[in-house]
């Protein structure tokens, strides 16, 4: 099969063990981004099976109709960058892993390097350094101060237990079957959304972007948050009300954030707000950006497509395709 890779920035894909499971196809990969239409229905004109890197590329009705060749997607996690409507009425199968089951511990580890950066002020004191300063400010400890999970899943429960290592006290938000289950492991869980933004010190969003949790930290959350506090977000930048979280560190409510995730990505603007403000530590949506957590992934990917060559699809989101 025509097996096309796209978005591969580091050629990372090739060196992985997993890639072995693709012998026996011709294999293209490419290492820019490209949205254009035009574009991509060049360099996908001979493809039968396309892979994703999460939602790098938007895939849409205009792309997909220029694609008569393509027969499967295949990538993991969620998939709001596909129009799987479109996929399904071209017959084209989309197999994504949601892995519910195995912790993303590179997403974990980075939000809690992100946590430590933004309380201790490592990037704003190394280019004061590199500029001939020498310590432009005081730092905030973690611990005995409060660390707030908002949505308790597989990354958000990670997260806490590093913030009880660090001697944090844990406080959990979440949807009703969530909170339970932060409760079994042992956490406190804020009576009410209200208070859990006033109590936290550090609060860190670990949801999936879907039609319900889209811009659920509104501005008056926000304006919640003590003016010490820390927003940290390596989720999904929609689970914030656009706008607001720009605004709120202007207004001192909270003090600072961390951020992993914008509204559109890659962010070449090096005008956007959130890269401007002094308080604000950004980093480009790097949290499952290791060789290890790729491996754990393209060994998922590749198996769906060693599944559908050999006649039996699996982790099909359009199950009527196959009718």
């Amino acid at each position: 099969m025509n097996i096309t890779i796209l978005d591969d920035y580091f050629d990372t894909l090739r060196g992985l063990p997993c890639f072995r499971k693709l012998d026996g196809h011709t294999v293209t990969v490419w290492n820019d981004h490209v949205q254009e239409v035009d574009a991509l229905a060049e360099r996908l004109r001979d493809t039968e099976v396309l892979v994703l890197i999460r939602e790098r590329t938007q895939i849409r009705a205009p792309l997909i109709a220029r694609l008569p060749k393509l027969k499967l997607i295949s990538q993991r996690s969620v998939f709001p960058h596909i129009d799987i409507d479109a996929c399904t009425a071209r017959g084209v199968i989309v197999s994504s892993n949601q892995h519910a089951g195995s912790p993303s511990y590179a997403a974990a580890e980075l939000t809690w390097g992100l946590v430590i950066a933004a309380m201790r002020q490592i990037p704003q004191q190394m280019q004061a350094l590199q500029t001939g300063r020498w310590q432009i400010g005081v730092g905030r400890s973690l611990r005995g101060r409060t660390l707030g999970i908002y949505g308790y899943g597989r990354i958000g429960a990670e997260v806490a237990r590093y913030g009880a290592a660090f001697g944090m006290k844990v406080l959990v938000w979440a949807r009703e079957a969530s909170r339970q289950r932060a409760r079994e492991d042992g956490w406190d869980v804020a009576p009410d959304k209200h208070t859990f933004f006033e109590a936290c010190d550090v609060i860190s969003l670990h949801m999936r972007l879907v039609k319900d949790t889209r811009g659920i930290v509104t501005a008056q959350d926000l304006s919640k948050m003590k003016p010490t506090a820390l927003l940290v977000n390596t989720s999904r930048a929609g689970l914030i009300v656009p706008g607001a979280l720009e605004h709120a560190l202007q207004a001192g409510r909270p003090g600072m954030a961390a951020v992993d995730v914008y509204d559109e990505e890659p962010l070449r603007d090096v005008q956007h707000p959130l890269l401007r403000l002094p308080n604000v530590v950004c980093t480009p949506h790097i949290g499952y950006v290791t060789e290890d957590e790729y491996e754990i992934q393209f060994s998922d990917i590749f198996d769906q497509i060693v599944s559908y060559a050999a006649g039996y699809p699996i982790h099909v989101v359009n199950p009527d395709v196959l009718a």
